[in-house]
């Protein structure tokens, strides 16, 4: 079998399955990104380039669309005069039409990667009064589901890492999708004894209980704001607790920039409050085997999201043991049970959120069988061994489905 993936970013979803493909089965696996032409292990990197995009003379809500055309058209234009790839498969990320000009290429099947269905109510779009969007930003999110809507129709099967996730798209469309998480890598995220109490070349006393916070980037759509004001309750009322902040000073999702201006989201926040950062440790990432290491140190975790994509980092968390409370939110809910494996409140009760910590912070040992099941969760239902046999078989009945249709016709 030959395994062409196609992405913007390398590895990106597909690292683990790649990597499973080749040395566990010795499936030959191609991919094709933005990032520089090399080899990684057994899979070759094919670099395709986009030579325009849209510009200002394009209308606001159809220049993803544009920029989606242009991303299609490199790919084409990639493996055009690659004769010697011819897949038996093609896995993609849907989103910016990556696979629907293969069509002219390949009579092969193709598989997309189905990760988020925009909708503009009760959805990320307005959970945060505080941060609404403009007309013409709900506009946009509507005729950005063009992209996906065309994938939809263009592709022979595809996944989303989420029940909740599958739920969004269109039910027309639904019973394409499977529901299949990435994978986590539970040799990697486990929990630790005995790991130095060191974040970040700073030693951490042995009588200090430490917060957790991770985000890719600081903004409203993680509850980062929501996240501080709560902290800031809590250094008024204890003084053994340090925050650890993972992550970076930008905005990855949303319009925070219309509400905090010139600022960042994290200096807007820290402006409108007299916080002790000496009671904050702001890290940066961190690479995976250092963050791990620090959900083993982790007190209690706190991870909060809007009704959005559900981040790497919760799974991580609860695969480490760590004790979890987390935003009482959709995505959410399908992985945490209240007091079972994680605890949940209101997204927008800091006060309740303060409390809630403040318990466990009295006593960490208490809440460790929360972390325990976090843990056989992931084991049990999100782990690598779990759920890469499940994609490989979504690969095969893809292969088999549509060589059937090919001896009907």
């Amino acid at each position: 079998m030959h395994v062409l993936f196609v992405h913007q970013n390398f590895p990106a979803q597909f690292g683990h399955i790649s990597h499973y493909l080749t040395t566990r089965h010795g499936v030959r696996c191609t991919f094709l990104s933005e990032q520089p032409a090399t080899n990684s292990g057994d899979v070759e990197r094919i670099q395709y380039r986009i030579r325009g995009g849209a510009t200002e003379q394009n209308h606001y809500c159809s220049r993803s669309f544009e920029n989606a055309i242009w991303h299609s058209h490199a790919v084409y234009e990639a493996l055009e005069s690659r004769h010697d790839i011819r897949p038996d498969l093609i896995v993609a990320y849907s989103g910016f039409l990556s696979t629907v000009f293969l069509r002219e290429l390949y009579n092969f099947p193709i598989i997309n990667y189905f990760e988020y269905y925009y909708h503009t109510y009760d959805s990320d779009m307005d959970f945060r009064p505080d941060f609404p969007c403009s007309p013409l930003t709900r506009l946009r999110a509507r005729a950005r589901n063009a992209q996906l809507l065309l994938d939809l129709a263009n592709c022979d099967a595809g996944y989303s890492p989420t029940r909740w996730q599958q739920q969004l798209f269109p039910a027309l469309f639904r019973p394409k999708i499977r529901t299949i998480f990435d994978g986590v890598d539970i040799s990697l995220w486990r929990p630790q004894a005995g790991v130095p109490r060191r974040v970040a070349g700073r030693d951490i006393p042995a009588d200090v209980r430490i917060v957790t916070y991770v985000s890719r980037g600081m903004e409203s759509m993680r509850g980062f704001d929501v996240f501080m004001k709560a902290a800031k309750l809590l250094c008024d009322r204890r003084k053994d607790v340090l925050f650890v902040v993972v992550g970076q000073d930008r905005v990855c999702y949303g319009g925070d920039r219309k509400v905090t201006g010139q600022q960042s989201f994290k200096e807007w926040v820290l402006s409108r409050e007299d916080f002790d950062l000496s009671r904050f440790l702001f890290t940066g990432l961190l690479p995976p085997p250092d963050l791990a290491r620090l959900f083993s140190l982790s007190d209690l975790h706190i991870y909060l999201t809007v009704p959005f994509v559900l981040s790497w980092s919760l799974m991580n968390a609860l695969a480490c043991g760590t004790t979890v409370l987390a935003s009482n939110t959709a995505p959410v809910r399908e992985m945490i049970r209240h007091e079972e494996n994680g605890l949940l409140v209101d997204f927008f009760d800091v006060e309740g959120l303060a409390s809630l910590a403040d318990k466990v912070l009295d006593a960490p040992h208490s809440y460790k069988h929360l972390g325990q099941a976090g843990t056989r969760l992931i084991h049990e239902r999100y782990s690598l061994s779990v759920c890469l046999p499940q994609m490989l078989m979504l690969y095969e009945d893809a292969i088999h489905a549509y060589q059937a249709t090919l001896r009907v016709r």
